[in-house]
């Protein structure tokens, strides 16, 4: 049986996923995500994705991590929680480097891979990604998906994010000009940038932290954390929001070149389209 044709992703797809509150919400039912990102080295990547995941519309933010980065988020996004607590999703990963993690932190990502909670695996955590039991959503660019390849014992010079996803037992988002997210036994989404203005330092970050997000959300309304197919939706839906949020950038711009922190600013302005019908 061949493979299934992959499909695209539209406003209308994306309206599917993303709910506005209603008076019966509080900050649970709308989505609590968890942030365990950003190093000594690189504190950026966690700013970005806690002001993406807030701008996208959850109930409330958890950050937990180094104290420069910590410091930082809190000047960014006062309202920020940096305690440990219950969270309906994690991202993990951007903004770090697995050759200087501490045994501290690989016990830490252990505890979040191991657990039920869906985990958006980004950048330096990828590595852990093959042997986690939670639900996962990893986020590759070219170069991480062929070692997300190699460790899965596939050939690293095949760009098949399908089969990636397959062996993995979860959620593929192989980022690129053309963004394909895929889940085992679930048609690929293809999702191609509006602008190549995308293609800067940060926006991945902050892409992860918009994966998470709208996951939160759609578990925070009673979805199943392990539905690989409605985290796939949901994923679909964060790389659509991401896009249209940097395509408005560079128009408020007027076509000129934008910084990840302007997509993540521009997310809200994404979602209200997509509220709008």
């Amino acid at each position: 049986m061949g493979a299934m044709a992959a499909r695209g992703w539209t406003r209308a797809d994306t309206a599917e996923v993303v709910f506005g509150p209603t008076a019966d919400d509080d900050k649970y039912s709308r989505g609590v995500v968890g942030l365990r990102t950003g190093s000594t080295a690189f504190p950026g990547a966690a700013v970005l994705g806690v002001e993406a995941a807030w701008r996208t519309g959850v109930g409330m933010v958890r950050y937990l991590g180094p104290q420069r980065a910590a410091d930082l988020v809190l000047a960014r996004r006062p309202e920020t929680v940096t305690a440990d607590g219950r969270v309906q999703a994690w991202v993990v990963g951007s903004g770090t480097d697995a050759a200087h993690r501490s045994a501290r932190e690989r016990a830490a990502l252990g505890g979040i891979l191991s657990g039920e909670v869906p985990v958006v695996v980004d950048a330096g955590a990828l590595d852990l990604a093959p042997a986690a039991a939670a639900p996962v959503v990893a986020t590759p660019h070219g170069r991480e998906h062929e070692r997300l390849r190699r460790m899965l014992g596939l050939d690293p010079d095949v760009d098949d994010a399908s089969e990636t996803a397959a062996v993995l037992g979860g959620v593929v988002v192989r980022k690129g000009a053309t963004t394909v997210v895929a889940a085992p036994g679930e048609a690929a989404i293809e999702i191609t940038a509006p602008t190549s203005w995308l293609a800067t330092a940060g926006t991945g970050d902050v892409l992860a932290g918009t994966v998470g997000a709208v996951i939160a959300g759609v578990v925070g309304r009673g979805g199943a954390p392990g539905d690989l197919g409605a985290l796939q939706r949901a994923a679909a839906s964060a790389v659509w929001l991401h896009g249209h949020a940097a395509a408005l950038a560079v128009a408020a711009h007027r076509g000129g070149p934008i910084a990840a922190l302007d997509v993540a600013e521009h997310l809200p302005y994404a979602v209200a389209e997509v509220l709008a019908g």
